[in-house]
């Protein structure tokens, strides 16, 4: 994830930089001080992410969203702002921003909306062919926190859950729960557990993996 941070004061966006790479291990961080040098640096490479402030010294950012989406089609942009005007909202809204965070910010709704970034790019690229599910997965995202707390089947957890789904999105081939057991450190019987949940809720789909003795359930999403 190469990430670029937009931001005139200094010190804030340091905090912001510093605590992405601590918390989330970002392996490329840049700043940026106006929406000039912002550019620039977008010609220079490719990035994934960009944090944009509005009120940037010598142009707004909601003003320059296109022209950076124009240089970097597949940058992802996340809008910071002090301003409580509707109409910047609005706009960030219809201009495909991915999140909003209003000033000051949570240091952990930044990570969490920076996360939600990363889960984005590993979602497209964990499969070539699109479904209904996929798109779901990625555009309902935005809708989080609705304040229903999505109730599961007794024997499976959220954090569980979300670590499996995480191994398999990271696996374009799919994978056995014994493969799955062993990265998570947990055994085979409760990967299983977690992956057979999925397929009830046609999260992902199983398909036989033929070897040495008897076939395996292979999960795929």
């Amino acid at each position: 994830m190469n990430i670029l941070v937009a931001e005139d004061d200094y010190r804030v966006a340091d905090i912001h930089c510093q605590y992405l790479e601590e918390s989330l291990g970002v392996n490329h961080i840049e700043r940026t001080a106006n929406a000039k040098e912002t550019l620039e640096k977008l010609r220079e490479r490719p990035f994934d992410l960009l944090l944009l402030d509005v009120y940037l010294p010598d142009e707004l950012g909601t003003n320059m969203i296109e022209v950076y989406k124009k240089e970097n089609p597949s940058l992802q942009i996340i809008l910071i702002t002090a301003a409580t005007d509707k109409k910047i909202l609005e706009k960030a809204y219809l201009s495909g921003v991915i999140d909003y965070l209003v000033k000051p910010i949570a240091l952990e709704r930044l990570a969490e909306a920076v996360k939600n970034a990363i889960d984005n790019i590993n979602l497209i690229q964990s499969s070539e062919e699109i479904t209904q599910q996929l798109a779901d997965q990625l555009f309902q995202s935005k809708h989080k926190g609705n304040g229903k707390q999505q109730e599961y089947p007794k024997g499976i957890d959220e954090l569980t859950l979300k670590k499996v789904k995480d191994v398999l999105q990271k696996s374009s081939e799919g994978m056995t729960a014994e493969k799955v057991g062993k990265k998570l450190g947990v055994s085979r019987t409760t990967a299983r557990r977690y992956l057979e949940y999925l397929i009830s809720v046609e999260y992902v789909r199983a398909e036989l993996e033929y070897g040495v003795g008897r076939p395996e359930r292979k999960y795929v999403i």
